[in-house]
């Protein structure tokens, strides 16, 4: 019995998106920094929440580290257009929102550097649903400063995301695994880990300062409070 092969032309939706990658390989320096946080604060804090009647997910959470982070490491948020590098100290996150169909959109929450954790999940989700029926403008598709994407309900804890073009950096998540770490009486406990995969355009940042966003991005994963 003669078997028969899917053609699936790239074309449309899926045919801009296999451009866009392509494009965003062959014009950006790309290079992926990994790393691991300790969860155990986030997961306290969501739950903080929670009993306040304040809904947020790890991603909600996990975005608010995002942008507390990039206020400190302006120099990561931003765009390179040609031969020039534009930062600002204003977060667009950029949330990667996958679709039926194997597609793939992410759009920018703007402002996300002033809202609240609740404010995000709400400008999230609203993206989300209006993502589902095509309803995003084209400066919501193109406006980020950062992209986040998020693989958390998947069985991968790390990969190599590419950049959403012309944004520095785009960072992937990963999922969230238990680790046997060193208490503070000499013991062992396990303890909540998320993976962590920062990918960023080398002509725009270099390796340390790179190093240092994604360290300071586990820092206030593992420090998250009010």
């Amino acid at each position: 019995m003669t078997s028969v092969a899917k053609v699936v032309p790239l074309k449309g939706m899926r045919g801009m998106i296999a451009d866009a990658m392509v494009k965003s390989l062959a014009t950006a320096a790309q290079l992926t920094h990994h790393a691991s946080a300790d969860a155990s604060a986030l997961m306290v804090e969501k739950a903080r929440l929670a009993e306040t009647g304040t809904k947020a997910s790890v991603e909600d959470l996990l975005m608010l580290a995002v942008v507390r982070a990039l206020k400190k490491h302006p120099e990561a948020n931003g765009r390179v257009e040609g031969r020039d590098v534009t930062t600002t100290d204003k977060v667009d996150l950029s949330v990667a929102i996958a679709l039926p169909g194997n597609l793939l959109v992410a759009p920018a929450i703007f402002g996300a550097s002033e809202m609240s954790v609740s404010e995000l999940r709400e400008a999230r989700q609203e993206l989300a649903a209006r993502a589902k029926v095509n309803k995003l403008s084209v400066t919501e598709m193109t406006g980020g400063t950062f992209t986040v994407s998020n693989l958390g309900l998947t069985r991968v804890e790390h990969f190599t995301p590419i950049i959403n073009a012309p944004q520095i950096c785009i960072l992937g998540i990963g999922r969230m695994t238990d680790r046997a770490v060193g208490d503070a009486d000499g013991g062992i406990e396990m303890r909540p880990h998320v993976g962590l995969s920062l990918t960023f355009d080398h002509r725009a940042l270099d390796g340390a300062p790179a190093g240092d966003l994604l360290t300071t991005i586990c820092d206030e994963i593992e420090g998250l409070a009010p």
